[in-house]
């Protein structure tokens, strides 16, 4: 093999906002020029709704605020000048919900603003335990007054409709009027959107004669057809104080509000939980929303904040005890694995299969709420071996409740069979870039081959063999009518596609795309021999098409390069100016964000793990040598600014021995966010990538794989840490793999005795034994 690079990489210096904790993330400086970044990583959800980590007072610095309902959003307009046939009526977005998180406080008529107020004492923590955000400081006001303000909130994961926010003010010094004004508005809007324009229309707000206060709205009209959202919400404000407080209701053109009013005195102090239901025309009619929140209020007032959050700790005490992955002499790795799952977790975890996992979930607007193959390609591995098989089953039955949209993507383009969208959020594609939307069309093997993983990995026949096939076989369909057939090469090829690196767009018979359509084709062959007389009456698959699939199987190209030994990552790819990501000028990284679309086109970088996301997909099929060379060759070409890229390179980096990389890469994918290594978490976190440094350490660090129902370890300890522990579900079992420099331990902890391989070897777990290797 010929080295065309060196295998240096270029560092990136990344800033950290907060201490490093295993548990906590936390810090006692409020970022003024990194705002939006510190809101970022104090993001907050329960899989229903989640909310950036904004101020509950007034703020009048930058800031991005947000707060956003799973599975609401709103079709935005993408008809401009140059639209063509087969593009998408609308390009579909996450719309920021009513403010319900608003309590405008004011001392002796100051606003309480730490844009504009001195204060100091400033400390602000997400316990990573149970999701719960804390903030405090100590303001300073005019005449010598001080007070301690302290906030927490948290989502319920008890009653996913309920955020309770608490608020406490105590006098340290001087006399003060204090006024608190918990809101409810729709006066809220996209940053993205034009003009500023307000996706909501006021249907009806009201302040009950019980202190409680309602705002009902529906997002307004669109020309597409796509359902209208309605949403309810309503509060209550329990205030405890020792002395007396005064209460009046505010109502605006798009808000409601309590107004509290009370004078206090040095160390006087008064309490405020702000108790919010929230219900949706996804779960609730119109007519019965109102209702619906007055209960969970009714409910909710019986308990105090700390009540509501015992309750919800156990919930994540659950949690946590199947799916903690423990760090031993690595602070920082830590931190970054539990802020991954912590964040996964409230972004997602099964309840309804009408949703699935957003890219930035409930921590920006960027792609928010919207569905992506990172899920398929991504979360499934992870959520296979934490949660219940229950979750990973949703994730399958959500894209098998959009297999209509599927069909209808593909007619669009004039081709036969399902095409699962890009992006979207009811099955319809509704991204508008034609090199993503519809050229990045191996998505639809991301699809399949999650089917695939669930069933190998649950041993679980029964979604394939209905649901499943369907799925599998519309998607065949689709590849079969996608090829074409050369004469000249005599050989099936597919033109005109993006890859996973999107750093190349338009090319001819990417060799990841190909590889996974002529995967899928397999599968779904093997597959039809499996299902019942019925069910394969009703797909109707013919010997003819069977034998079209298999001529496509048998005759596929696939690009490479014989004298280098590599798989070519499109065709001509050897003929750009081929130098590694190395020689790239530090000051120009991120380069999607300093050089033009076209400059980024006709180099050689790779965003993200292409080739090599096929041989991790299909690992099995390749040798450790070809793995290493086509490791060796692309690695120092990629450039990682697609937040999905290291924890492939990670993985693979391990399983060819090359372990220092393997650290690297799982320290870039697990802190990618936490340290900003993009330049670009201002915006949201990266969520679907947030699995990555779980597959990093379990598939990387300690090679799990599986295959035919063989659950197989091959085992290394990272140089710089004493050990790492994790557990994981194995079809009906719960697995505690223990590992160390020197050994490590395998417990069998609930479920039938099983034979594992690790290093190679047979090792027999047995319940209350542990296996030492």
């Amino acid at each position: 093999m010929i080295n065309l690079f060196s295998n240096k990489r270029s560092s990136i210096m990344t800033k950290r906002l907060f201490q490093i904790d295993p548990w906590v993330i936390k810090t006692n400086e409020l970022a003024i020029a990194d705002k939006r970044l510190q809101e970022s990583m104090t993001s907050i959800g329960n899989g229903y709704m989640g909310m950036r980590g904004n101020f509950e007072e007034h703020y009048s610095g930058d800031t991005l605020k947000g707060l956003y309902l799973a599975g609401v959003w709103f079709p935005d307009k993408t008809r401009v000048g140059w639209w063509k046939n087969g593009y998408p009526k609308y390009f579909g977005k996450a719309i920021n919900s009513p403010d319900f998180l608003s309590i405008p406080i004011s001392v002796n008529g100051e606003d309480v603003d730490l844009a504009r107020i001195g204060y100091s004492d400033f400390q602000l923590s997400l316990d990573m335990h149970n999701g719960v955000l804390r903030r405090s400081f100590v303001g300073e006001f005019a005449q010598d007054v001080q007070i301690k303000f302290e906030f927490a909130r948290f989502m319920s994961n008890v009653t996913q409709q309920l955020g309770l926010i608490s608020v406490k003010a105590t006098v340290l010094s001087g006399q003060a009027k204090l006024v608190f004004q918990p809101s409810i508005s729709s006066d809220v809007h996209n940053e993205d959107a034009n003009y500023e324009e307000n996706f909501w229309e006021l249907k009806a707000h009201s302040a009950q004669s019980d202190n409680r206060y309602s705002l009902t709205v529906e997002t307004k009209s669109n020309p597409f057809g796509t359902p209208r959202f309605t949403v309810t919400e309503e509060m209550q404000n329990i205030v405890a104080s020792s002395v007396e407080i005064q209460r009046e209701a505010v109502l605006t053109d798009q808000a409601v509000a309590e107004k509290i009013t009370v004078d206090l005195a040095a160390n006087q102090s008064i309490s405020l939980d702000k108790q919010v239901a929230v219900v949706t025309s996804r779960d609730v009619a119109e007519a019965q929303q109102i209702a619906d929140a007055t209960q969970i209020l009714d409910e909710s007032k019986k308990l105090s904040f700390e009540d509501h959050l015992q309750a919800h700790n156990q919930i994540w005490q659950q949690r946590w005890a199947q799916s903690d992955v423990q760090i031993d002499g690595d602070p920082a790795a830590q931190q970054g694995i539990r802020f991954n799952i912590l964040q996964l977790f409230m972004t997602y975890y099964g309840e309804d299969s009408r949703l699935n996992v957003g890219p930035k979930g409930f921590t920006g607007e960027k792609y928010g709420g919207a569905t992506y193959w990172d899920t398929e390609a991504y979360i499934v591995p992870m959520y296979l071996a934490v949660t219940k098989p229950e979750v990973n089953r949703q994730l399958l039955e959500y894209r098998y409740r959009q297999l209509p949209g599927a069909f209808h993507n593909a007619r669009q383009q004039g081709l036969k069979g399902a095409l699962y969208p890009m992006v979207t959020f009811d099955g319809i594609e509704c991204h508008n870039e034609w090199e993503i939307t519809f050229e990045e069309i191996h998505r639809n093997s991301a699809i399949a081959h999650a089917i695939y993983d669930y069933t190998d990995y649950t041993g679980d026949m029964s979604y394939v063999l209905n649901h499943g096939i369907e799925v599998l076989v519309g998607i065949a369909r689709f590849w079969a009518d996608r090829v074409h057939f050369s004469q000249h090469a005599q050989k099936y090829m597919i033109h005109g596609v993006t890859g996973p690196n999107e750093y190349e767009n338009n090319v001819n018979n990417n060799w990841y795309t190909n590889q996974m359509a002529v995967w899928v084709l397999k599968y779904t062959l093997e597959i039809l021999q499996q299902v019942s007389t019925e069910k394969a009456q009703d797909l109707a698959v013919t010997d003819d098409e069977k034998a079209h699939w298999q001529d496509i199987i048998e005759r596929m190209y696939f690009p490479e390069d014989k004298k280098l030994g590599i798989f070519l990552q499109q065709d001509d790819f050897l003929d750009k100016d081929l130098r590694p990501a190395s020689s790239i000028d530090p000051k120009e990284r991120p380069i999607n964000q300093h050089w033009s679309w076209d400059k980024i086109l006709r180099s050689p970088f790779i965003k993200q793990a292409d080739v090599l996301q096929g041989i991790y997909f299909l690992n099995d099929q390749f040798t450790l040598e070809q793995k290493k060379r086509n490791f060796d060759f692309y690695e120092p070409l990629t450039v990682h600014e697609s937040s999905l890229s290291a924890c492939i390179h990670s993985i693979l980096a391990a399983e060819i021995g090359e372990e220092e990389k393997a650290v690297d890469f799982y320290e870039r994918t697990a802190r990618l966010d936490l340290d900003n290594y993009n330049n670009d978490s201002d915006d949201g976190l990266h969520i679907t990538s947030m699995s990555g440094g779980w597959l990093a350490i379990v598939q990387g660090f300690a090679g799990m794989r599986h295959q035919n129902g063989q659950l197989a370890f091959k085992l290394f300890c990272p140089k710089k840490w004493q050990g790492y522990a994790f557990k994981i579900n194995f079809r009906g079992r719960l697995l505690s793999v223990k590992v160390r420099h020197d050994q490590s331990e395998f417990s069998l902890l609930a479920g039938d005795d099983l034979t594992v391989k690790v290093n190679g070897e047979a090792v027999e777990l047995q319940a209350g034994k542990v296996a030492t290797v």
